[in-house]
């Protein structure tokens, strides 16, 4: 039994992964320089992470 992940054959899905957190971590960083909410979708639940960032710092 292989534990190998398979990779995408279409170019276009190749890096969305790794955007996709780039774009989130972008979200993140402007919502910190705006202070304005970023929500997204976790756990079933529509969260604001950047309270949760905040209580951390």
């Amino acid at each position: 039994m292989s534990t190998k992940k398979a990779l995408p054959k279409d170019s276009d899905f190749a890096g969305a992964d790794k955007a996709l957190k780039r774009a989130a971590r972008k979200a993140r960083d402007l919502a910190d320089r705006t202070h304005t909410p970023c929500y997204v979708f976790e756990g079933g639940k529509i969260v604001d992470v950047s309270k949760r960032r905040k209580k951390q710092v």
